[in-house]
């Protein structure tokens, strides 16, 4: 299993990565920022679904994902914006379910909230994962898993 605290010198993109929810946060940090392959390397350390689950929240194919770890390929700008987006959410996730196993356990299970689909199906979309974003802000304050 992969660690919970990500290695290489990630802690600082993720301590510096805006909410989710703030979307002038988010453009503004992309527009100061490289976003290139280290944060799909981030993404690597701190996601251990496969491949195929990430391209598909990406909108992007396996294939894609592997040039974009090789450096052989330019981020597109929607792109770029999605892994901000999934990263933010998986930092926020890990800090109401405390390990990346119990976060992605309630993100495979079907919710009762989001009409029984698990809430991994609606993380190809940034509204989707501002959706699964506000569910754990719900969370932290009360509300049913």
């Amino acid at each position: 299993m992969k660690s919970e605290a990500p290695n290489k010198g990630y802690n600082k993109i993720m301590k510096e990565l805006p909410t989710v929810n703030e979307p002038g946060s988010v453009y503004f940090y992309l527009s100061k920022n490289n976003v290139n392959n280290t944060y799909i390397e981030l993404m690597d350390e701190l996601v251990t679904l496969n491949d195929t689950v990430i391209s598909n929240w990406l909108n992007i194919t396996p294939r894609t994902l592997r040039n974009y770890r090789s450096k052989e390929a330019n981020l597109k700008d929607n792109t770029k914006e999605h892994i901000i987006s999934i990263l933010s959410l998986f930092k926020h996730g890990i800090a109401v379910f405390g390990t990346t196993a119990v976060f992605e356990q309630w993100l495979a299970a079907p919710n009762y909230f989001l009409d029984e689909k698990a809430p991994m199906d609606f993380m190809d979309t940034i509204s989707g994962i501002s959706l699964i974003d506000n569910r754990l802000t719900a969370m932290e304050y009360g509300e049913n898993v």
